[in-house]
């Protein structure tokens, strides 16, 4: 019995220290009627001036506009890259273009971000 049960209670141990990594083993953020969501449904976008796999977007602009951080330790896989920030930081990016999400957004499915800036943010598009 004591060799059974040390077999489950190491299993169950090697579950759950799997299950982070499982859980985002999938892609950063997901489609959701033609616009790229984060995993809590909300609008993400991309901004004009990011250029090079490089965010423009510190400080104050990236209080307006959470960055969408890599949690934990990822690689770039497919259209999904990572770039780090003027801080350091590690923010993805689809298609090179680093990913973002808007304040003013208070629920899945608000785009009230589309556009700001004279055009220069827009929602992002798989």
């Amino acid at each position: 019995m004591t060799h059974s049960s040390f077999s489950l209670k190491a299993l169950l141990v090697a579950a759950a220290l799997a299950l982070p990594g499982l859980a985002f083993a999938a892609d950063p953020a997901m489609t959701k009627d033609g616009m790229l969501v984060d995993h809590n449904g909300m609008t993400l976008y991309t901004f004009a001036k990011d250029a090079g796999g490089k965010s423009m977007c510190n400080d104050k602009c990236a209080t307006n506009w959470p960055p969408l951080m890599v949690q934990g330790d990822h690689k770039d896989m497919g259209k999904w890259s990572i770039v780090t920030r003027d801080d350091g930081s590690k923010q993805w990016a689809h298609d090179g273009k680093p990913l973002y999400t808007f304040v003013m957004d208070k629920k899945a499915g608000d785009m009230t971000g589309e556009g700001k800036m004279d055009g220069a943010w827009k929602v992002a598009k798989p």
